[in-house]
Formats: structure tokens, sequence, C-alpha cells
């Protein structure tokens, strides 16, 4: 699988995955089960860089003492928003607004669909952000912060 990035906003992101086929209805179960259940864990602010202190502590974890004020102070990392999967032949994409998550959660992403790819369905190429020509978007998705909407245009 071919992981590119293109540019990429965190509150208005796309994913597109590209098939080595149209994927049937058992693999796109796979696939949206993944990204739902990485996009809960975003909500639920699971990735969240600034406390990853069973990581940082390294292969000996016995006894490990966990600092809770530590992970209290940590500024909070919550994803916002998803769209749904879509479908066209080969391609789906997904948007999400990845609000204040780390990009820890597009590396956990990344992995996720690595090994779908190694055990399901063939994912031949991953784009995290940008736009397909080919597949245009209709409606743009509400933004978090539509306030900031027209600021560029002053």
């Amino acid at each position: 699988m071919e992981v590119r990035f293109r540019e990429f906003d965190p509150f208005n992101c796309w994913i597109w995955l590209r098939f080595s086929h149209p994927p049937g209805q058992g693999e796109r179960g796979y696939v949206e089960t993944a990204l739902d259940s990485w996009f809960f864990l975003g909500k639920l602010g699971g990735f969240n860089a600034e406390n990853l202190q069973a990581h940082e502590e390294g292969a000996e974890l016995s006894w490990m003492a966990y600092d809770s004020d530590a992970a209290a102070a940590a500024l909070p990392a919550l994803m916002h928003n998803m769209g749904p999967m879509e479908y066209q032949g080969e391609w789906a994409r997904c948007w999400v607004d990845l609000g204040t998550s780390d990009a820890f959660g597009l590396d956990v992403l990344i992995n996720t669909l690595r090994q779908l790819d190694n055990d399901v369905v063939e994912i031949t190429e991953l784009l995290v952000g940008g736009l397909n020509e080919d597949w245009p978007i209709e409606e743009q998705p509400e933004t978090m912060l539509p306030m900031l909407d027209g600021l560029s245009e002053r």
C-alpha cells in the first residue's frame, strides 16, 4: 500500500483509499469498522501524543508508576467529526475533522489500514488530504469554525 500526503487541513481532511478492485460488502464492512473504531478512539481523546507514558517508558512496563497528574495536565486532543464512507469503483473516501487530535492518530490509522491490506482487502493507495479531480466534492462539510470562513478574502 502506497501512502501519500497531499494538502492537509486537520479540520477539513479527506481520506482516500484506492483498492485493486471495487470492494465487496464484506470488505467494505472491515474498512468501515476500522475507520469507525479509529474515529471513536480519537473522539474520546485516545490520540494524545502529550500523554504517552507507557510508550515513553520503553520495553519494561512491570511496576511502571503512572502519573495521573501529568495525564490530567495534558491538553485535550479530540477528533470532532467524521462523515460516512463513500464508494465509487475502486475508490473510497471519508471526510474527517481531526480537531485537536495529534498526528499520532494518523499513524494509528495507517498502521491499521496496512494490516487490512495484508489480511483482508488489497489497498493499493492511501491518500491523506487533498481532492481527486475525477471525484469532485459536491458540498463541503461544515467547518468547525464557520466564523473564520472568508477571513482570507478581507
